[in-house]
């Protein structure tokens, strides 16, 4: 019986790793990573910035908007989208960054 538990404790943790890592956007390159990301509303995503310079993220939506500080490299930032859409985040310091993010 409990070889049957062992199993299931050992993986619980890898899965709620597993669910934080696909709320990362990394900024390395002078892009975001992934490009594109689905997330349901009221979820955060969290922008770390890998470069070797800062960043400036932002979204103009029509419903929804941010527009964050400069942020140096190593820092992070978490945004909660709280409206449905699609929208675009961008830097300001490098307009041809670009994600999707989809929320549903």
């Amino acid at each position: 019986m409990k070889k049957v538990f062992l199993p299931v404790l050992l993986l619980a943790p890898i899965s709620a790793f597993a669910a934080d890592e696909a709320h990362t956007i990394v900024q390395k390159g002078r892009i975001f990573r992934p490009a594109e990301v689905s997330i349901g509303r009221g979820e955060s995503l969290t922008f770390t910035n890998n470069d070797d310079f800062i960043h400036q993220i932002y979204v103009q939506g029509q419903d929804f908007a941010f527009d964050t500080d400069e942020k140096n490299p190593g820092e992070n930032i978490t945004e909660t989208f709280t409206k449905s859409g699609t929208f675009e985040v961008r830097c300001h310091i490098h307009p041809r960054m670009k994600l999707s993010v989809h929320v549903r």
